[in-house]
Parts: C-alpha cells; structure tokens; sequence
C-alpha cells in the first residue's frame, strides 16, 4: 500500500489533536520505512562559506568577522531547567544588531529540550507550544516575520518517531509561521523524509546518523564535527551549501 503526500499529511494532521499524533500510516515509495535510499550525495566540498552556532556565551562580532566566518546560527529559543550554563540563549535583539553591524548574516534555530526532554517527543501540542515561543523570541530579537526557523530534530530518530512524532511535531509549526518559513535541523534520513512530503522548506543536516561524508542535495546547511573556539566561546562550525540559506534579510 502507497501513501500520497497529500493522504500523508491528511492522515497525520487528523491524528494529531490526540496524544502526540499516535498514528502509524504506511509510507509511499520516496520514504518507505526500513527500505529508504539516500540520493546522491553532493561533493563534501561543496561551500560558499561557514557559519557558527553557540549556546555558552556570545563571542564579539569582530572575532567571527576576523576568523572568517560569514555570519551565525542563533537559537530563539529558552534555556532549558540545568542548562544554565547556556548563556548564549535566547538570541537578543542587541547581539543581532551588533552581528549584523559587524557584516555578518543571522539565521534562527529553535530547540529548548534535548535527549529524554527533547521538543519533538511532545508531538503536535509541543509543536504549537515551541512554535508560538519561538516566533515571539525571533520577532524580539529582530527577526524579519518572513525569516524561517530552523526546528532542531537533534536525534537519530526512527521513521515510526518520525510518522507518529516528528510529522505531527512540524506541522504544528506550520501553523504557527507557515510551512514556506519551517526549517529543519536533522540528520539525512529525517532531511529525507521531511524533505519528500514537504514538511520543511529549509534544510540543515548535522552528523548523528548521517554516513561519514555524505551531504543530502537538499541541505542549506550542514554542521560540521567538532568544537572550536572563537572570542573564547566554544562554537561549532557549519558550511554553507546555498546562497540563500534563511538569513535575515
């Protein structure tokens, strides 16, 4: 049995008032469960540039212009309960200003819970709930109400996670700043199926799960391995994969 996108989308949507969305539907071709395939990578050196992203602190503008780095990656979202040590979060509105004063581009990214807490696990109500803080925190930091945000999905999640969980999760997003403005931060499987029933517009792929070197043709972004330090913040380094990558305009 096959699964049209539109089918797909119906099906969860209608689900997912209950308890996460609790609905287990079969998959179409483009994401069938246990038999997915990647498309062809693109070539690993593929960039036009690198960008950071941090949550312990803030480094001076003028040290990431002068390591070279074209702008940053900035979470509009809260400290969570024993991440106080976050002191980079949330993005505030003279940090963006002193960014973008500086030369340097600013894109949104929103995850508040992490492993056991993480956002997506609370399905179509978390949605809504992250949603709404999330769009507040990027309009007060002064984020352009057409900017997208990227959703973290900071997991190696399973298709069932993703049908009964993640789909729900997104869609409720949606709702709250449309699909044309919903990103993603996931690994290549979850780029994939996102990226096949159009959940997400915007695409940044991290490693966890994702084959050694494989980059999906989909992604605007992709995170790199390993901390560096910059302005003595800890910081991880992403390249740049498409011109337009959802930075403020």
């Amino acid at each position: 049995m096959t699964l049209s996108r539109r089918r797909f989308l119906t099906t969860v949507t209608a689900g997912a008032v209950g308890v996460g969305a609790g609905v287990l539907v079969p998959a179409g071709p483009a994401v069938a469960a246990g038999s997915m395939e990647l498309p062809p990578s693109l070539p690993p050196n593929t960039w036009l540039g690198t960008l950071l992203d941090y949550a312990v602190g803030v480094p001076d503008p003028k040290a990431v212009a002068a390591a070279g780095h074209a702008g940053v990656i900035r979470y509009v979202s809260d400290r969570r309960p024993g991440a106080e040590y976050m002191t980079g979060k949330p993005l505030l509105a003279g940090e963006a200003t002193a960014m973008r004063a500086a030369g340097l581009t600013v894109a949104s990214n929103y995850q508040f819970g992490k492993g056991e807490t993480s956002d997506w696990l609370g399905g179509y109500p978390a949605g809504l709930k992250h949603g709404r803080r999330g769009a507040q925190l990027h309009a007060e930091a002064g984020g352009p109400p057409t900017a997208p945000i990227y959703v973290s999905i900071d997991d190696n999640p399973t298709f069932t996670q993703f049908v009964t969980l993640i789909a729900p999760y997104l869609l409720a997003w949606h709702t709250v700043i449309g699909p044309a403005r919903t990103g993603v931060y996931a690994n290549a499987a979850t780029i994939e199926w996102a990226s096949s029933l159009g959940l997400a517009r915007w695409f940044w792929q991290h490693g966890w799960g994702t084959p050694e070197g494989y980059v999906h043709p989909a992604a605007h972004l992709r995170q790199l391995r390993g901390q560096r330090t910059v302005g003595g913040v800890n910081v991880d380094v992403n390249t740049i994969l498409r011109a337009d990558y959802g930075q403020w305009a």
